[in-house]
């Protein structure tokens, strides 16, 4: 069965939600052998883990399986969830850990791609938040330009600062659910992420205003 499903779309932005009273419902149900209650987790955050791990891979075929192989790492591990965090960011954590084991095992290198982020409809909200300059000569050329520069600038992030740049800018969460799926404090995060935003200002001086 294909837990994943043949279309997961990259997200931009969203607005993520506190302890989940119909996620621990499921999860007690999945603990009790309901397969439709598993179901129902998969279908609710396998676009969430797909957006995210793409997002730290910018390869589709990788997403895809890394995906398939959280979600039954979820399914495996589920009665290690305590309920003492949302459940999305202790899915989250399998996720990030999942996908950064992977990266450092294979020694990638794969980086934010604007050109498939503006197919999948994120690239404005992404380049708003790095106050570029959007008006200088041909959008088309200048996105590809901006690519190549920041492809080559996110080369020279560590992958946790990667990661909290990922998991704040694309996909939307606080520095609290951050700190909670990296399993770090909230200052940590902030520390991370306002190292990661000077360092790509400095790599992409030319397109900051």
């Amino acid at each position: 069965m294909d837990i994943v499903g043949s279309r997961c779309p990259v997200r931009g932005k969203q607005v993520t939600e506190g302890l989940d009273s119909d996620d621990i419902g499921l999860v007690e149900r999945i603990r009790a052998h309901d397969t439709a209650a598993f179901d129902t987790l998969v279908k609710k955050y396998r676009g969430r883990l797909y957006s995210v791990i793409y997002n730290l891979t910018s390869n589709r075929d990788d997403a895809f399986d890394l995906t398939q192989d959280v979600l039954i790492k979820m399914f495996q591990s589920i009665d290690k969830f305590n309920g003492r965090s949302a459940f999305f960011t202790w899915l989250y954590r399998i996720a990030v850990n999942t996908t950064i084991s992977f990266i450092r095992k294979n020694k990638l290198r794969r980086f934010f791609s604007f050109e498939k982020m503006q197919e999948e409809g994120i690239e404005e909200a992404y380049i708003d938040n790095f106050l570029l300059d959007k008006q200088r000569g041909d959008r088309s050329i200048f996105l590809k330009e901006l690519q190549e520069n920041l492809n080559i600038a996110l080369q020279k992030l560590s992958n946790r600062h990667r990661v909290v740049i990922v998991l704040y800018e694309i996909e939307g969460l606080d520095h609290g659910e951050i700190a909670s799926v990296l399993g770090c404090s909230v200052g940590t995060v902030r520390s991370r992420l306002h190292y990661a935003k000077e360092q790509l200002k400095v790599f992409l001086k030319d397109y900051v205003e």
